[in-house]
Order: structure tokens, then C-alpha cells, then sequence
């Protein structure tokens, strides 16, 4: 269904097939086809998305709702109106791709979506992270509308932005407009934040998180930001995917939010994560992805261009993905944090108050950041709810779902460190490498973790296991691999410290602010 607000004076191709839009984006040379038939693109200057640059339409029935700041900016709608009706005068001049999609795979709960994109590209993107709907869903409910314009540049002064790129999210309109930007991923965040926002007020959490479900109907949820694992762990040869980043948790159980997956490809290997390899073939989109000049094979590793390199592919280019995109409650919650620091374990069981202190600090690293601006360099950060720029609502707000879920079904929380160990980053310390990690989520989702044989890591007051089948003990106490325990103890209050400083800013109940942790003053005995 062609959204009538959108003249286009040229020619609307609407709901191509993927096939039909990647022979198109080849035919107006926006890309080249690689060696292992995926659709090979460059994003120009920016290879990633642009915080700085986005903004929330100011209107009266949201107001009170947001948390209004330097994540979610404020931008009147006359400026938006303004910026919307010049973008879509520029589109009459242009060939337009047009598609009839859906966002959720609660049939309840989803939302439609008429994308409309200047480059072919971007719709078969767009094909590729939401998912099919038929006329009848489409009709029942009131569509929204993103159109994506990215050599449409925006004025700071014209237009009320910062830049030559621009992304507004209008929740009274149900609009997204996206102009002065290539990458892609600009259109799958907005609708994250505009689910973000919606499904709150169905009792619904959202989460920044991938999901796979066992043998037995076992779920286990993966938060974290992007390079700490999510997508690499979620695609498990032994386990279904049901996604690899956005989903809410409803009464009923868990769902996606999207109909395929977005991986980063730095130094991808198919030894170590061959799903993912696998699954970048015919018709996939590789953002950003050098490709080898005389064979047309891509090179992984090379991040000349960017270390935020990525590939767009639909979810069923996992073999075993689950075909309804949904599952039951999880068993596990697993907070995926990368310690630069080398001072927490491979894993922790949270209660569910450390469950919302952790979630709301969000602690973990920078990695090839997915932000234009951040250095490439690694570090610290912390980021609400394991994904702040996507969260519109007061922080607080998910904790809460988050906390109500968790008592509800019993589900345990568990902290893995995917970071350093032995000492900190760029001074000794080592990478948990990805066969240990995978081996101890392995372990939680085989109830092979006794929350009973556990002991309390000082000053952070998490419970550790003493033992677990078929992993090393020495690597399970953070301390015993630090070949001075003052040293440990000195860099862990290092950390606890910058947690209590970020923790100031963070509106919480005492019981949860209670569960962060303490600066420890160790006795002789655990310091020598």
C-alpha cells in the first residue's frame, strides 16, 4: 500500500522483490556484487550511526513521556514539517523504492512500516531487518512512514540540526525521516527507538538483546552492546536463533522485533563463527567490506575504511532459525559486559535487584564503535539499559518491566565478562577468548551453574561458581588470575569507583542503588 502523502514525480517502484532491488542497485551502480554473492556497498563518510544527530519531535501527547537530553533531543515541528516537505519536493525529482513491511513478530503488537528510499539498496535493507506483511495486517492498523533521502543534505541553520545529516522521529505523525546519511542502519535504530517507546505502555520490555531457544525450550536472552557478543553468541549450531538484537518480553514470552540480522564482520572467521560466515551470501548487504580487487572476495579484516564494517541478511540465511521468530519465557538473562578493566569473572549470577543495577549502568567497552565520532581506539563506557541512544523513555522505566519479568518467571541473571582477565587491557591482561565464553554459556544454559556452590566476589558482592564441568577453575575467581592481588584489588576499586560516579546520574530505589558495589578494603590474607 503506497502512502498518498508521498508525490513522488519521477517513478515509485513499491514492493519489489529482494532479487528485483539488489538487480536494481547493481543496474544504478550503488554497489558491486562480491565473490560470495552478496551485495557490496560503501556508506561514505559515515560508516556508522550519528547520535548527535537525532532528534524527537516536541509534541504535546509525548512531552511528559521522554527523557529529554543529550540522547533524546528535542526539535520543534515546525522544523520538522519544514525539513520533511523539502525532503519530499527532492524526492520528485528522483526514482523512489517503496515497501510495505512490518516491525514485531507479535501479531498483536506490530507495527506497519511504507519505506521509501532514494537508493535500492536501502529498501532491500529495509527487506532484509523487518519482516513481510500481508494487505489485511497492513490495513488494520495505521502504517508509519521513513523515508530515507541520504544525498539530501541538511543546513544547521536552514533546518534546526547539527549537520549535514539529520534522523527525526515524529510519534504523533508516525514518521521517520533520514536524510544526508548512507548507512543503512540509521533505519532499523529508529524503529527500535520508536518500539522503545510504544511497547512500554503494553507492559511489554523491550531489550537490546539477541535471543536462541534449545532443545527444550530453553530461551536465553544476550544484552549488550555491539562487540561484546550478542550476534557471535546467539548463532549457536546447537541452538535455534530466534534474533540477533531487538526483542520485547511480554506476559506471554519473547519476541523479535525484526526478520533478520546485522552483523559486524571485523575479522569474522568461519573457524570461529561459521554460521555468521555462512549466512553472508547471495542477496545479504556487506556495509563498508573491502573486497579483493582481483578475486571480488571479501576481506574481513581489513577495517581501512571502518571497524564497524557489517552485513545485512535475512534471518532464514541461519539454517536453524526459528520459523515463527518468537519463544517462551527466558531462563537465562544474560548481561554480556567487555571488562577493559580484567577485574570481573567470566560469570556471575545477579539477583534481581543487581539484575537493575547492572542493567541500568550498562557497563562494558567500546569496540568498533557502530557511532561516527568515537575514537577506534577501545574503552570504557557505560550505556543504559545496554543500548541508551535507543531508549526514549527515563531509564528507570525498563528497569522496572525488567525486574517485574525476571520475579514473574523465575529467570536467573547472569553477568559474563567477555572483556580482559589477568590484568587490565593494553597492561598484561588477556581476552577471554571466544570457545571459553561460548563454553560457559554453554554451562548456563545447560543448568550446569550450581547458584548454591557459589562464593561473593569482594567489593562487588556477585556470586561466583566455585566449580563448573569442563572449564578451568583457576580462570572462574577473577583474583587467581592476577599475578598480584593487590594490584587487583587497587585497579577493581578503580572500577567500583567510576560505577559510583556514573550511578549519581541514574534515578533508582535505594534497594537497587544498595546492590551496586562498595570500594573494598581487603584483609592481608586476600591482598598478598
Amino acid at each position: 500500500m503506497v502512502d498518498e502523502r508521498i508525490n513522488t514525480g519521477k517513478k515509485l517502484f513499491s514492493n519489489l522483490s529482494s532479487s528485483a532491488l539488489l538487480e536494481a542497485a547493481l543496474a544504478n551502480g550503488e554497489a558491486k556484487l562480491a565473490a560470495n554473492g552478496a551485495l557490496s556497498v560503501n556508506t561514505g563518510a559515515r560508516t556508522g550511526r550519528s547520535p548527535r544527530d537525532r532528534f524527537i519531535v516536541e509534541e504535546a501527547s509525548i512531552k511528559a513521556d521522554i527523557d529529554w537530553g543529550g540522547v533524546n533531543q528535542p526539535i520543534a515541528n515546525t522544523s520538522f514539517a519544514a525539513l520533511w516537505q523539502r525532503s519530499i519536493d527532492y524526492l520528485k525529482h528522483k526514482a523512489v523504492y517503496h515497501s510495505s513491511l512490518r516491525v514485531g513478530a507479535d501479531l498483536t503488537h506490530f507495527l506497519a512500516v511504507d519505506v521509501y528510499t532514494e537508493l535500492a539498496w536501502h529498501n532491500l535493507f529495509a527487506h532484509h531487518l523487518f519482516m513481510p506483511i500481508n494487505d489485511v495486517d497492513f490495513a488494520a492498523k495505521k502504517p508509519w512512514t521513513i523515508v530515507s533521502v541520504p544525498y539530501f543534505v541538511t543546513n544547521p541553520t536552514r533546518d534546526d540540526c547539527h549537520s549535514d545529516a539529520t534522523v527525526i522521529i515524529s510519534f504523533e505523525q508516525q514518521r521517520v525521516l533520514i536524510c544526508g546519511t548512507q548507512y543503512a542502519g540509521e533505519m532499523k535504530k529508529a524503529m527500535f527507538t520508536v518500539m522503545n517507546y510504544l511497547m512500554p505502555a503494553k507492559n511489554i520490555l523491550p531489550m537490546h538483546c539477541a535471543a536462541n531457544i534449545g532443545k527444550q525450550g530453553d530461551v536465553s536472552l544476550f544484552f549488550g552492546l555491539s562487540g561484546t557478543g550478542k550476534t557471535t553468541l546467539s548463532a549457536d549450531p546447537n541452538r535455534h536463533l530466534i534474533g540477533d538484537d531487538e526483542h520485547g518480553w511480554s506476559a506471554q514470552g519473547v519476541f523479535n522485533f525484526e526478520g533478520g540480522c546485522y552483523a559486524k564482520c571485523i575479522n569474522l572467521s568461519r573457524e570461529k563463527e561459521p554460521l555468521i560466515w555462512d549466512a553472508i551470501s547471495s542477496g545479504a548487504v556487506m556495509e563498508n567490506v573491502m573486497l579483493d580487487p582481483l578475486t571480488g572476495q571479501p576481506n574481513y579484516n581489513d577495517d581501512s575504511n571502518t571497524q564497524n564494517t557489517r552485513a545485512a541478511y535475512p534471518r532464514d540465511h541461519i539454517a536453524n532459525c526459528v520459523a515463527s521468530n518468537t519463544g517462551p519465557h527466558p531462563n537465562a538473562v544474560i548481561f554480556l559486559t567487555c571488562d577493559l578493566f580484567g577485574v570481573l569473572p567470566p560469570v556471575a549470577l545477579l539477583n534481581k535487584y543487581q539484575a537493575a543495577y547492572y542493567f541500568l549502568s550498562g557497563y562494558t567497552a567500546l569496540i568498533g564503535s557502530t557511532e561516527v565520532g568515537h575514537s577506534a581506539a577501545i574503552q570504557t563506557t557505560f550505556s543504559t539499559c545496554f543500548g541508551a541512544p535507543f531508549f526514549p523513555r527515563p531509564p528507570q522505566q525498563y528497569a522496572e518491566l525488567l525486574m517485574q519479568r525476571v520475579t514473574e518467571t523465575n529467570s536467573q541473571v547472569y553477568l559474563v565478562n567477555t572483556g580482559w582477565t589477568g590484568g587490565p587491557y593494553g597492561q598484561g591482561g588477556q581476552r577471554f577468548a571466544i570457545p571459553t565464553t561460548r563454553a560457559i554459556i554453554s554451562a548456563i544454559q545447560n543448568a550446569a551453574i550450581d547458584p548454591h556452590d557459589t562464593d561473593s566476589l569482594p567489593g562487588f558482592e556477585i556470586q561466583i561458581p566455585r566449580q563448573i564441568a569442563n572449564i578451568d577453575i583457576s580462570i572462574l575467581d577473577p583474583r587467581n588470575s592476577w599475578s598480584d592481588k593487590t594490584n587487583y584489588y587497587a585497579t577493581a576499586n578503580q572500577l567500583i569507583e567510576k560505577f559510583n560516579t556514573n550511578f549519581l546520574n541514574i534515578v533508582a530505589t535505594e534497594e537497587i542503588i544498595q546492590a551496586g558495589p562498595s570500594v573494598f578494603v581487603p584483609e592481608d590474607e586476600y591482598a598478598n
